[in-house]
């Protein structure tokens, strides 16, 4: 099925929005997080994003660069 060029024009709009950090976990803790996932009804992505928030917030990180720069001044 071809991709229209309005989506293909939208997807790289949204693909530049966002950053890629790739992790690469052992196959059995993989297994153990998509698992997690699963069950807490979150996509892997969602539950990564999430527990990555919880543990920001709870060392006093700023979880944007922009509240990082406000902290600094």
């Amino acid at each position: 099925m071809a991709v229209s060029k309005a989506h293909k024009k939208a997807s790289y709009k949204y693909n530049a929005s966002r950053d890629s950090i790739t992790i690469r976990p052992e196959r059995s803790k993989g297994a153990a997080i998509r698992a997690a996932a699963v069950s807490s009804g979150k996509s892997l992505q969602n539950y990564i994003l999430d527990a990555l928030d919880a543990r920001m917030e709870q060392e006093g990180q700023p979880l944007t660069m922009e509240e990082r720069a406000e902290n600094e001044n």
